[in-house]
């Protein structure tokens, strides 16, 4: 295990500080909230010997100081957080390394080479296998927001081109801004083409099923959960980046509208987000299938899909109960993700994965991404009362918003052990955490 003397070896230094930034880098860019970001480097600075770094977490980069000597210049490293493409798989490995690293298994030279096997290593299943993950998870929301066959059918035909377009897109680089116009576009293509072939379908649900995939829930979610953990900027950036998102499909449904009637095709009166909802049993399935799908999609270790739908399945169950009793959405989704919380430590530890990998695919049939995409919608319609209805639309995504993520963070608090100096550490350092080791070890 590295130690800094007295006179410490800068070059070891650095190496160990780009260890910690890759880590942060990789959790970054797959997901993990800030405070877990800042709270595993420190945990892993603490445990190679360097008791007194600055850490710093933004949405764009991760940046770790250090300095050995008041009489000497501090080192300052900094990475950019380029690419976001969502891999558990990574973001497992990384957990993993880390844990065997506080737990003395791995020397930081060891550490080092299996972080750079991790990031070298592709993805373990092929692309064209997420495309068909796509499909499915939009064919399972199309089915408990109560599509008939046709519905999902188009819904997974739509997923799949959608995916298979951004793809190319993403390629070449283009912003997601782009990336999400031409999903809306396609999506609503798809709906004048269902118009046009006179099948017996709702435009409005057709639109609301094919869009699913593009929808930004996930990081109004995870901006909030930044908000609550005490990282603003972060969370500004992430909510700047959904709602732009959402803008894009906006953009792309308008867009693909516009060209249905240039091709002589009336779809009716399309009205933005409508769903219906099945029953409880339906929902479930949907849910779990959903939640299942998304999880494949993620590149989570095939062991964790079983557990993830089943979770998922109860939650909806819990937010179905909860809404039919009269407490409203926002209770509802609060008592679903508190118990997703609850269970997904458990969960993990079994199954051995993160937290995170079972909380974020167990709570994407409840995420509010609709309702952005309505109240948007609504509120860039040339009335009064569109307006007003947008405007309720959006605070009650918001609200529906921080009712997950404050359920997913108090569930994670009261399932975790309590024991004196894991509380000590996660007081200073973060709230529980969703990926990352519970204390920081050093070797005696």
């Amino acid at each position: 295990m590295t130690r800094v003397s007295a006179e410490p070896d800068v070059k070891e230094l650095n190496l160990t500080l780009d260890l910690c930034l890759r880590i942060g880098e990789m959790l970054l860019a797959n997901g993990a909230g800030a405070a877990d970001v800042t709270a595993t480097m420190g945990a892993v600075a603490h445990h190679l010997g360097l008791r007194t770094t600055d850490i710093d977490v933004t949405f764009t980069q991760v940046s770790m100081g250090y300095q050995y000597d008041p009489a000497s210049p501090s080192l300052l490293m900094i990475r950019q957080v380029k690419q976001r493409d969502i891999d558990y798989e990574d973001l497992t490995q990384v957990d993993h390394l880390v844990r065997d690293l506080l737990h003395g298994k791995l020397d930081l030279y060891l550490a080092r080479t299996r972080m750079a096997s991790i990031v070298s290593v592709g993805h373990p299943v092929p692309r064209w296998a997420v495309t068909i993950a796509t499909g499915v998870m939009c064919a399972a929301v199309a089915l408990f927001l109560g599509g008939d066959l046709a519905v999902i059918a188009i819904a997974f035909l739509a997923a799949a081109c959608i995916d298979r377009v951004q793809l190319r897109m993403s390629r070449r680089r283009l912003p997601n801004f782009y990336m999400q116009v031409a999903g809306g576009v396609v999506a609503t293509l798809f709906a004048v083409g269902a118009a046009a072939s006179g099948l017996d379908v709702d435009p409005s649900l057709v639109v609301t099923a094919n869009i699913i995939m593009l929808l930004a829930g996930i990081g109004f979610m995870g901006a909030l959960q930044d908000a609550l953990s005490g990282f603003y900027v972060t969370a500004g950036a992430r909510i700047i980046e959904a709602l732009l998102a959402t803008s894009g499909i906006i953009a792309g449904v308008s867009g693909g509208l516009s060209l249905g009637t240039l091709m002589g095709v009336d779809v009716g009166q399309l009205e933005p987000g409508r769903s219906g909802w099945q029953d409880l049993s339906l929902l479930m399935v949907g849910s779990a299938l959903c939640a299942a799908a998304f999880a494949f999609a993620s590149y989570s270790p095939k062991r964790a899909l079983v557990p993830i739908a089943l979770v998922a399945a109860g939650a909806a169950a819990i937010f179905r109960v909860v809404d039919e009793a009269d407490l409203g959405r926002t209770w509802a989704a609060a008592f679903a993700a508190f118990a997703i919380g609850l269970v997904a430590y458990a969960v993990a530890g079994r199954v051995r994965v993160p937290p995170l990998v079972v909380v974020v695919p167990a709570i994407v049939p409840l995420l509010p991404g609709l309702s952005i995409y309505r109240g948007l919608s609504l509120m860039a319609a040339d009335n009064g009362a569109s307006t007003s209805a947008g405007l309720l639309a959006m605070v009650t995504a918001a609200s529906v918003a921080i009712a997950l993520a404050s359920g997913v963070i108090l569930g994670e608090y009261v399932a975790q052990p309590v024991k004196r100096e894991a509380r000590r550490l996660e007081q200073r350092l973060s709230g529980p955490r969703l990926v990352g080791v519970f204390r920081a070890r050093s070797k005696r």
